[in-house]
């Protein structure tokens, strides 16, 4: 990625680059990154948010999900729901700021710092990173200790939401979808959506018989299907590479 082809007010940056910024409530322009933005969410994200909400991902996916595709995209995307207040403000957000803090989405969590990952021949995934400087944003005019790019996302709590999204690469960054071999049908971005989103049910259908995996399950797997979502989202990602590549 050069910074040519970045968008407006994205910048290139590198783990080690000092970072001067701070966001707190006492910030004049704080909330305004929650509004009027397209929210899409990993499938980490909806995990941990169905999680801290206490509801299933099933009724999660029906009650704040808007899934989309459009001709430019392989596979489908789940965006978060805007509440229709005129400024489509986040569906989480309150007077105190996020409702679901400890929780909050991965690209929320991250920000004013933005992070990419591609397949290596080695175990660890490239990484790219870009620095957001939207107008609105006065965070970094604000003092803060000395800290580099890598501080402030460990700060964050950014390594378990990285570690959970680099392992779903294989599928999204496999090889006939990288050339466009690979075209879904309707029935695969249905798979898509339960095995990756919709945990709940995908366990559901996989405890019952109704779909399976054709190598034996792992002890990972077997966790994931008594209860450890974090299992299950890997268990998904196998599932996914055998009925869509035949792996």
């Amino acid at each position: 990625m050069t910074e040519g082809h970045l968008p407006e007010h994205f910048q290139p940056t590198t783990a080690d680059q000092p970072l001067t910024f701070v966001c707190h409530p006492g910030v004049p322009c704080f909330t305004e990154c929650c509004r009027e933005l397209d929210l899409a969410l990993s499938p980490y994200d909806v995990l941990r948010l169905k999680q801290r909400l206490q509801i299933s991902s099933t009724r999660f996916l029906e009650q704040y999900v808007l899934i989309e595709q459009d001709e430019q995209q392989n596979l489908p995307t789940c965006y978060l729901t805007m509440v229709d207040d005129g400024r489509a403000s986040c569906v989480f957000l309150c007077k105190t700021g996020c409702s679901v803090y400890a929780d909050r989405p991965g690209s929320c969590r991250g920000y004013p710092v933005g992070r990419g990952a591609s397949q290596t021949r080695t175990s660890l995934p490239e990484e790219t990173l870009v620095l957001i400087r939207e107008p609105h944003c006065q965070g970094f005019a604000e003092s803060s200790d000395t800290q580099t790019v890598a501080t402030y996302l460990h700060s964050q709590g950014m390594e378990a939401y990285n570690q959970k999204n680099d392992l779903l690469l294989p599928l999204l960054q496999h090889c006939r979808i990288q050339s466009g071999q690979f075209r879904p049908s309707r029935h695969q971005c249905h798979q898509f959506i339960l095995a990756l989103y919709d945990l709940d049910q995908f366990r559901l259908d996989m405890t019952a018989g109704h779909i399976a995996l054709q190598r034996p399950l792992q002890p990972g797997h077997l966790r994931g299907l008594a209860g450890d979502d974090e299992e299950l989202l890997l268990l998904g990602v196998h599932w996914l590479l055998q009925e869509f590549f035949r792996e």
